[in-house]
């Protein structure tokens, strides 16, 4: 047998404003992450989390909202300069890796939310 005794870890309670803000930032990470592949979603994301910061503030998640806005507006130039340097191949390699710096950012930020933590933790 083991002598392994797994540890019940009670989830850290929330405050409403806390949980609001930790369900609009999961809204806006989801409609990222269908955006890696519509693109439409991307976008309307990013605007969900612009419209909702402002509801965020103060609470353990604002960070997040930052972090997909960043995230938004940094891939938009990088994917813009990628579009206009393909003429010249090395925008591939700038699309490629926009995309993959994109997937890393969205992802830690649901690993982060999901564990009740903030962004930066």
């Amino acid at each position: 047998m083991s002598d392994f005794q797994g540890t019940n870890v009670s989830p850290q309670s929330l405050s409403s404003r806390d949980d609001a803000a930790k369900t609009n930032a999961l809204i806006a990470y989801g409609l990222m992450a269908v955006g890696f592949f519509t693109g439409i979603f991307w976008v309307i994301g990013a605007i969900w989390a612009m419209a909702k910061q402002g509801d965020a503030q103060g609470t353990i998640f604002e960070d997040h909202y930052s972090n997909i806005i960043k995230t938004f507006w940094w891939g938009l130039v990088l994917t813009i300069l990628g579009l206009f340097l393909a003429f010249i191949f090395v925008g591939y390699f700038i699309l490629f890796a926009v995309w993959i710096w994109s997937i890393y950012k969205v992802i830690k930020g649901l690993a982060n939310i999901t564990s009740n933590k903030a962004y930066n933790s």
